[in-house]
């Protein structure tokens, strides 16, 4: 059986592509592909149908993470649909908290519980930062923290 995966931020354009890129490349070389399904989506509607930030295409690009998806918002059938939603930071996992319909069948977790320091934990929104270095500091944390959840996953600790 297929496990899903769905990766949330604030406006689907900065974080979220960049943790559904970095954990498909993690299942990819995991070898288990077959296994799982990956998407992102927003909390927020403002960016949907537009293609992640200029910033989080170079850095997934610069570690040559394919990306060709587009922002789209989380619905309520998401909620079923999905065995793992991820938010990268508690605001996100507060709205994913009161968004989720009762007895939802997927598990909302936070990204940055898996593998990273309890200082690191929370994936800082990089958007209205100068330059690509968030952006490079996310990918960083999505790395860990996607390795160290594949791990538990495979392991049947989750």
């Amino acid at each position: 059986m297929v496990k899903k995966i769905l990766m949330i931020c604030l406006g689907n354009i900065c974080r979220s592509p960049i943790a559904e890129a970095v954990m498909v490349d993690t299942i990819k070389k995991a070898g288990v592909s077959a296994e799982w399904e990956v998407d992102s989506a927003a909390i927020g509607g403002w960016h949907v149908g537009n293609p992640p930030d200029h910033r989080a295409l170079s850095t997934m690009k610069k570690h040559d993470l394919p990306y060709t998806n587009r922002a789209r918002q989380i619905k309520s059938k998401d909620f079923e649909e999905f065995d793992y939603i991820f938010g990268m930071d508690e605001e996100n996992m507060d709205d994913l908290a009161s968004r989720a319909p009762k007895g939802s069948k997927a598990k909302l977790l936070m990204l940055g519980d898996f593998g990273l320091p309890k200082a690191e934990r929370i994936i800082e929104d990089p958007y209205y930062q100068r330059g690509d270095a968030g952006f490079e500091k996310a990918y960083q944390q999505c790395v860990v923290a996607c390795d160290a959840f594949l791990k538990k996953a495979l392991a049947n600790e989750i």
